[in-house]
């Protein structure tokens, strides 16, 4: 068990996440016999590891293996998840761990090798179409559950699936649950026209919800969830030269952003609530929560949507005292000072308007995908963290333009000094990057410690330093 110091309005004991490194390992021996019997799932896993950096493990949905196995599942901490499955099977999971899902059914292994498997890119037809499979898609556009069949070879089976805010082994039946196609059209199509420039915040944060309340009645709240993070994604791609470069890597094989792990928002005091109720809204509960201490002067809220399998790190300024209220939900004064957030979201906007995400952060072989993206051009800055069950390192920053009348605002209003308004204009300020995360053990946490590390290294003020050194 390992304990990084979370401060929770839950049971503390909730989220210290445990190492489940036997479940994992045994999870792996399945996975590696599943690749020793399936050629084009072999090849697939070499070209992940060489081209993108990722490890075929991180891609993978959901394995088979027969009843006998049952037991030894249990004994490493997984259990029954009580999501549709086909007739006659068992779905089990880990309830405390990052792992894939186990399908359990007469016949789902033999001597030890799944008989299916099944990876989950982004999006089912890109997959299909990169590799020149010809294979039927099961499932219509917008359906919550496609999937394809990718190889069939001694007796084993690949599949790729794709999801839309649903856990389920099988699709729903038609009723609440389904989605019209046009639906989920109409329903991206407003998140991604989304206005993010206004006059005054405000009437950016109100025509946020309006566009929501907009999706809400198109769509099930899980698929609302689904198809904002990924716009999110691409709006902060535009923005992100790391993120560009790693997602076309990942698109030559068809993968899209599958393996993300978190997305990072920094937002002003000012709004941070109502972040937290939109997020709520799209089906986001509160998990742990972070403050780093007075010199820090930061707090996060870590969020998670199970349906949809997204979380969200959401990051603010916080003062002494303050992590003993629930400042996710109470509107908080301004400070007289800015802290690195602070600062961040008053040079380039919140990330829930103007900037866009601070950081995606996705699962790579660590070492590997470093490597690789120097190659490319892209550095990566110094590990914020380094353990056997959790690696975490940002590409260097992106530095976007300062727009002249945020500069004047700051200046006027003594939150930053004449030389530090000077730089900003002339070279602008670091905006986003993207996150090389490794994690072992199916190791659900943070590192406090070392996050505070990273933001007080990407304050605006002192990468400014930095940069003119």
């Amino acid at each position: 068990m390992v304990t990084l110091s979370p401060t929770s309005h839950h049971s503390p004991a909730q989220f210290d996440w445990p190492l489940a490194y036997e479940a994992e390992e045994r999870l792996g021996q399945f996975i590696g016999a599943f690749l020793g019997q399936n050629r084009f799932a072999r090849t697939l896993a070499q070209r992940m590891r060489d081209e993108t950096g990722t490890d075929f493990y991180e891609w993978v949905d959901h394995l088979t293996v027969g009843v006998e196995h049952v037991a030894g599942l249990r004994a490493l901490g997984l259990t029954e998840e009580a999501v549709p499955a086909p007739d006659g099977a068992t779905v089990f999971f880990h309830p405390r761990a990052m792992m894939p899902r186990v399908l359990v059914r007469a016949g789902g292994s033999r001597e030890g090798v799944p008989s299916q498997l099944a990876i989950r890119p982004e999006v089912v037809v890109d997959f299909l179409a990169r590799h020149d499979l010809a294979s039927a898609v099961e499932g219509e556009f917008g359906a919550r559950l496609r999937r394809a069949g990718v190889s069939d070879e001694n007796g084993t089976r690949l599949e790729a699936i794709e999801r839309l805010g649903w856990r389920g082994l099988v699709a729903p039946a038609s009723g609440k649950d389904a989605v019209a196609p046009a639906a989920v059209v109409k329903a991206r199509e407003l998140f991604r026209a989304r206005k993010r420039f206004f006059p005054a915040d405000a009437e950016g944060v109100g025509h946020a919800f309006a566009v929501l309340d907009r999706v809400l009645a198109l769509v099930p709240r899980d698929v609302a969830c689904e198809l904002f993070f990924a716009e999110e994604r691409v709006y902060w791609e535009f923005r992100n030269r790391a993120g560009r470069v790693q997602k076309r890597r990942q698109d030559l094989l068809g993968l899209g952003w599958g393996n993300h792990d978190h997305h990072t928002f920094r937002c002003s005091r000012t709004w941070f609530p109502d972040l937290i109720e939109f997020l709520a809204r799209l089906g986001l509960e509160k998990r742990e929560r972070y403050y780093a201490g007075e010199e820090a002067g930061w707090g996060a809220q870590i969020m998670e949507a199970p349906a949809a399998g997204i979380v969200v790190f959401a990051d603010v300024d916080l003062k002494p005292g303050e992590i003993d209220i629930d400042f996710a939900t109470q509107r908080l004064p301004e400070l007289p000072a800015l802290r690195t957030v602070g600062l961040w979201c008053a040079l380039h906007g919140d990330s829930f308007l103007q900037a866009g995400m601070h950081h995606l952060e996705a699962r790579f072989d660590f070492v590997r995908l470093r490597d690789q993206l120097e190659a490319e051009g892209v550095n990566t800055m110094k590990p914020f963290s380094d353990f056997p069950f959790l690696k975490q390192a940002f590409t260097e920053g992106e530095r976007w333009r300062v727009r002249p009348e945020r500069i004047d605002a700051l200046l006027q209003g003594g939150l930053i000094t004449a030389p530090q308004a000077e730089g900003f204009r002339r070279d602008g300020a670091l905006g986003s990057h993207l996150e090389n995360l490794q994690r072992k053990g199916g190791f659900k946490g943070f590192n406090q410690k070392a996050v505070s590390a990273i933001i007080a290294a990407t304050d605006p003020r002192k990468a400014q330093a930095d940069h003119s050194a």
